[in-house]
């Protein structure tokens, strides 16, 4: 490999690992936001008619938020590992890469977990929740494929 090659992969590992250090941020972020707007409640699921009017506009508010940073966070880590593939980078490279894009996942599906578990007892169904929750999953398997690579599936 060229060191242009070695060099561009550095930039890249780089830029990646800031990126998903600033996306973590806003993770963290609508995890705390969410939490707070559910800091009234003892035991999921909720009921929600025992929330003030504020509360209840607060975890909407809140829940919102929240499925929507994770539907736009799995919608850009389905073109980011797409892309990867495509890059001329070799293949211990781009296992790096998404071994990067695997670590940010695990934790990001932790708080976006909470949109599944801190939820009142009855709530209407989310056909977009439930939508992004199986493209992430695709995501994920996607990545981690490409970690394991072929040969790491039939050994």
């Amino acid at each position: 490999m060229t060191d242009q090659n070695t060099a561009a992969f550095d930039k890249a590992r780089t830029g990646l690992w800031t990126s998903l250090q600033k996306h973590l941020t806003a993770v963290y972020g609508a995890e705390k936001t969410f939490l707070a707007a559910t800091a009234f409640v003892e035991a999921f699921p909720f009921a929600l008619h025992s929330a003030t009017e504020e509360q209840q506009a607060d975890y909407a508010s809140a829940r919102r938020g929240l499925r929507d940073l994770y539907t736009d966070e799995t919608n850009q880590l389905d073109t980011l590992v797409k892309a990867i593939r495509t890059k001329g980078y070799s293949e211990d490279q781009k296992k790096q890469l998404y071994l990067l894009i695997l670590g940010y996942m695990d934790i990001a599906a932790s708080v976006f977990e909470l949109l599944i578990t801190h939820v009142p007892a009855k709530q209407p169904e989310d056909e977009e929740l439930a939508a992004t929750v199986a493209k992430f999953e695709r995501v994920r398997k996607f990545a981690r494929l490409n970690v394991k690579g072929i040969a790491g599936l039939l050994a």
